[in-house]
């Protein structure tokens, strides 16, 4: 036989009141009875019986409803964690939980240093407990709140390929730093016609260390003096650099730069984008995910972009974690990637025994005196004033 919800109702009515003062015995014999009549598990008939008996019903008053309890554990997370998460996260440029979670005390404490967040003890100490998978749980709504796609303008340079060895494996000392891998990243909008502004992208592979520069053109003159620049703003010695087959570096010009300077310089094989893998997620990470892809064009936005450089090589090598692929194991058709724990090149650095102590603390010295939210409030105030300086694609600037 079939019990209607308005049975239930009524028995639950009756039983409720008899049931909460009874005995364990007693109570077990109840739930039997109504578990019986109604066919619920005895788990909810409990839960259904347990509920506040309401009070008599007044004359001219309202139906009493109880409050709905809230069913299982309190939330740990409170509004203030999730608040303070949110700012960490917003200012590392939205990271995922994995590259995040293992920089989260040294953000917090940085945060803190210049006074950018007031927050109790255990809210510090929830935050640098959290785990990845929790952190993409409580933000995965933020993320969901923030594709692109360019054009290729790497073109051949047929001179002196003979002379500029492909890349091997056993050519370099990886795990030293000083090896830079570079590349050019276009900003020519939707049309790769007339001239237009590019950035140089160089990304130390041992430690991650990138450096970014602008340059008015693919002239190897600019391109040269470009990587003078990354040069000089490097913490430790180039020693070698590693190229695509375009003709802004496959040229005269920087073959000898690099031989006067005893800089040794390889390119990849043409056509294999991953001989470049480092650079090349740079390319994304540093750049087009900053700038975009706009066309530029003069002289005015290249000074305005190197100065966006000049912060950002702050923000990326000082406070914005990565992760190193250290294994890659193919079973079938599935390859299973290894990554190691998410660092920033400066702690990558601090870390290394082969570093000269000196080296160290100006480091150390610079990155006290850095607060990463005033960094990343100049960047995007800088990106907003270049934004007015972005030219419309090259068709429709010059259609006839």
């Amino acid at each position: 036989m079939r019990v209607t919800m308005k049975t239930r109702k009524e028995i639950t009515k009756v039983t409720r009141q008899r049931y909460q003062k009874a005995s364990r015995k007693e109570k077990s014999k109840i739930l039997d009875e109504v578990c019986e009549i109604t066919g619920w598990h005895r788990k909810h008939a409990t839960r259904v019986l347990n509920k506040p008996v309401p009070p008599p019903k007044k004359q001219g008053s309202k139906q009493f409803v109880a409050p709905k309890e809230a069913r299982g554990r309190r939330p740990i997370y409170t509004d203030e964690v999730l608040a303070t998460l949110r700012k960490a996260w917003a200012v590392l440029d939205c990271p995922c939980g994995k590259r995040l979670v293992p920089v989260m005390e040294e953000t917090l404490d940085a945060l803190l240093r210049f006074g950018e967040i007031g927050i109790e003890a255990n809210t510090y100490d929830l935050l640098c407990r959290i785990s990845p998978a929790t952190c993409d749980r409580l933000l995965a709504h933020d993320r969901k709140k923030v594709s692109l796609k360019g054009r290729p303008t790497t073109k051949p340079g047929p001179l002196l390929r003979s002379r500029i060895p492909v890349r091997t494996f056993a050519d370099w000392n990886e795990g030293y730093p000083g090896f830079l891998e570079v590349d050019l990243v276009a900003h020519c909008g939707t049309s790769a016609r007339g001239e237009y502004i590019n950035s140089l992208d160089a990304t130390d592979i041992a430690t991650g260390w990138t450096e970014t520069r602008a340059v008015i053109n693919k002239a190897a003159v600019h391109t040269k003096e470009a990587i003078e620049a990354v040069r000089r703003d490097l913490p430790f010695p180039l020693l070698g650099i590693d190229s695509d087959n375009g003709s802004e570096f496959i040229n005269d010009i920087l073959f000898r730069y690099c031989k006067d300077n005893r800089i040794t310089f390889t390119r990849s094989r043409p056509n294999k984008k991953n001989d470049c893998c480092y650079v090349e997620g740079k390319n994304w990470h540093v750049v087009r995910k900053l700038i975009g892809y706009d066309r530029y064009e003069g002289q005015g936005a290249v000074d305005l972009l190197n100065q966006v450089y000049d912060r950002l090589r702050l923000f990326t090598n000082f406070f914005s974690p990565q992760q190193k692929l250290i294994e890659k194991v193919r079973d079938g058709a599935k390859v299973r990637k290894r990554y190691d724990t998410a660092k920033t090149p400066y702690r990558r650095i601090m870390e290394d025994d082969g570093f000269a102590p000196d080296v160290k603390k100006a480091l150390e010295r610079q990155y006290l005196s850095l607060n990463p939210v005033t960094i990343r409030k100049e960047i995007l105030a800088l990106v907003q004033e270049l934004r007015r300086l972005a030219k419309r694609p090259w068709k429709e600037a010059h259609r006839w």
